[in-house]
């Protein structure tokens, strides 16, 4: 089973080199497992290529736009920009918003292993179903080299992830009571909720389309990521108890998700399998050396969002957090905007921050602690400072 599970993996990776050189006998085996087992994902592959090529030759003109939504998707703007937005309107819908999105990437780097999904941008240098080497022409773009597998999108499910919370948190919100009875006070909910659930698919279908756009993905795995992202914040409506969990829990948690992630590498280590592979050909075909970034690799995303959870855990259970957000302050809306205008201009000055990517292990220690003191800091540290601010001005009006 191992020696068939090796087989497979080189026949799908084909790596020149890989875990040395194949024999004439053995890559003949892997090119017979190929073409028994892979037709069906080769005809998925190829169909996506057609679909990229009409992208970039057709809509050429919408690149910005596109490259705009991509950016939309970026897991990373969860904790730069959704969190502490949406934090300071509802501390419940903000913490949902981290553990949605933490445990959405780590299931998202997990089913990457799994999968062994292909790039566009690679796939079509590397498979043997295109003939004297004419195979098709994708272009690239300064962020289409990202580095790990590319089934399901990550772009996508992180994005499906906060946008479900965020719509089913707004609709929340605006639903009628249950003691009104104007036939208009539905009907305008209907409406709303209409437009916002309309909002939400533009939103994942241009993504979607700019994630395909820049060849860094197949449409079947932009789709993919779409229903598992839904799904896991679909699972964290009827897991309430991490509104109120203790550091404890946020300990226990960090600790299982790094484990299990390690376990499962080091397994697929033992079985001849490297889980980085995709790295290999990130940087053998990527046109520009430049676009590749230490971020984007598999562990960069999984020590990044295990930071933004101890962070948000640190800060939740905090006595600054306590003081301020809970305290009279907490519920006064000159506080909530004060709090969100000093959050997102601190956020925005330290994207200026550079992490240094000369020693890959200083750098994912760096990433883990920039990641916590980001939560740290929207939950905790800025809601105090404005918190001694207001207390100080009352006191003078008093």
């Amino acid at each position: 089973m191992i020696y068939d599970a090796t087989l497979r993996y080189k026949a799908i990776v084909t790596v020149e080199g890989f875990h040395g050189a194949l024999t004439g006998a053995e890559k003949a085996a892997v090119t017979h497992r190929h073409t028994d087992r892979e037709p069906q994902m080769d005809f998925v592959y190829s169909s996506g290529v057609l679909v990229i090529q009409h992208l970039q030759n057709n809509y050429r003109e919408y690149h910005d736009f596109l490259n705009f939504m991509s950016t939309v998707g970026d897991p990373r703007n969860i904790f730069s920009v959704y969190f502490p937005l949406w934090f300071h309107l509802s501390h419940d819908v903000g913490t949902k918003m981290i553990w949605v999105a933490v445990v959405g990437d780590w299931l998202n780097l997990v089913f990457k292993w799994i999968m062994f999904g292909q790039r566009p941008y690679w796939w079509v240098r590397e498979t043997h179903i295109y003939h004297n080497d004419s195979f098709p022409h994708l272009e690239q773009f300064h962020i289409t080299c990202e580095t790990g597998p590319g089934s399901p999108s990550g772009h996508a499910m992180g994005s499906a992830c906060v946008w479900y919370v965020m719509i089913t948190s707004a609709l929340n919100f605006i639903r009628p009571s249950s003691t009104v009875t104007s036939v208009q006070s539905f009907q305008r909910f209907r409406l709303l909720r209409s437009c916002l659930w309309m909002a939400f698919w533009v939103i994942q279908i241009s993504v979607c389309i700019s994630r395909v756009f820049v060849a860094t993905h197949f449409p079947h795995q932009v789709i993919l990521g779409v229903v598992a992202g839904m799904l896991v914040a679909k699972a964290f409506d009827h897991i309430p108890s991490v509104y109120n969990a203790s550091m404890k829990v946020y300990l226990r948690t960090n600790f299982c998700l790094f484990t299990s992630a390690i376990c499962f590498y080091l397994l697929l280590k033992l079985t001849d399998i490297d889980p980085l592979w995709s790295v290999d050909k990130a940087k053998k075909w990527c046109a520009n050396q430049d676009w590749i970034h230490l971020d984007t690799t598999p562990f960069a995303g999984l020590v990044r969002n295990l930071g933004a959870l101890f962070g948000l855990g640190l800060a939740v259970n905090s006595q600054m957090f306590f003081q301020s957000c809970k305290g009279k302050n907490g519920y006064k809306i000159r506080f909530k905007i004060m709090c969100v205008t000093a959050t997102l201009t601190t956020l925005k000055l330290y994207d200026f921050i550079k992490i240094p990517t000369h020693t890959e292990v200083l750098f994912y220690i760096l990433s883990f602690c920039k990641s916590a003191s980001v939560p740290l800091g929207v939950v905790a540290v800025i809601p105090y400072c404005v918190h001694l601010l207001i207390g100080d001005e009352d006191r003078k009006l008093a």
